[in-house]
């Protein structure tokens, strides 16, 4: 936003015969700034959909579920793989929704409006996917301890020692859910925090011009 600054400080100098030229100028360039972060949301929400249905296709998750003889729990978990999918394409259809409005609004107030927007949604979708990520550890781990035949001595170890060996288990399992949904937070926080706080800024800018 250094080209905005350094047109508000011209703006400035300028006569107030010119007021409204300038406004219409630094509307525009904040106009021009939030459309290219939202449909910069809009690609990378795209491409992270792409990414995880690469990983579903190339994971060999059918062999080891197979294995198990779990045929029940393998349905459970496709129904939550396609609601999941389901979900995501919902808020990308979203992100495009916003990009479309924002890209052809020509009202301040319209476009302060749609930037909340696009950051409540854009957070909704982060919170949801950090809630996804924590429910997915958890369901993983309950599969494993109960059906994988590896872990037989770890149960007879918890039923022969009792709480103090469950509460180890639970204590390194509460552990990884941790780290692994701090990693995914950190994603997150780095990839869609520097556009939401420009997408902010964008919206403070022209709150001055709307006074």
């Amino acid at each position: 936003m250094k080209e905005l600054d350094l047109l508000k400080k011209d703006w400035q100098k300028r006569a107030d015969s010119f007021q409204q030229v300038s406004e219409k100028d630094i509307y525009k360039m904040i106009h021009k700034s939030s459309s290219s972060v939202v449909r910069l949301i809009l690609i990378i929400g795209i491409f992270e959909f792409l990414f995880w249905i690469g990983i579903s296709l190339f994971s060999n998750n059918d062999e080891y579920f197979n294995k198990l003889n779990m045929d029940n729990v393998m349905v459970f978990l496709r129904v939550l793989s396609y609601t999941h999918y389901a979900i995501i394409i919902f808020f990308i259809y979203s992100f495009y929704k916003n990009y479309i409005v924002i890209s052809t609004t020509d009202s301040t107030k319209v476009l302060m409006k749609n930037i909340l927007k696009t950051r409540r949604t854009v957070n909704i979708y982060i919170w949801y996917n950090l809630g996804m990520t924590i429910f997915c550890l958890i369901i993983g781990f309950c599969i494993a301890y109960f059906y994988n035949p590896d872990l037989a001595l770890m149960k007879d170890k918890i039923e022969h020692d009792g709480i103090k060996t469950m509460a180890i288990f639970i204590g390194s399992m509460l552990i990884m859910i941790i780290l692994f949904t701090s990693v995914f937070w950190l994603f997150y926080k780095l990839l869609y925090g520097i556009l939401m706080r420009k997408l902010y800024k964008n919206y403070e800018e022209l709150k001055k011009i709307d006074l």
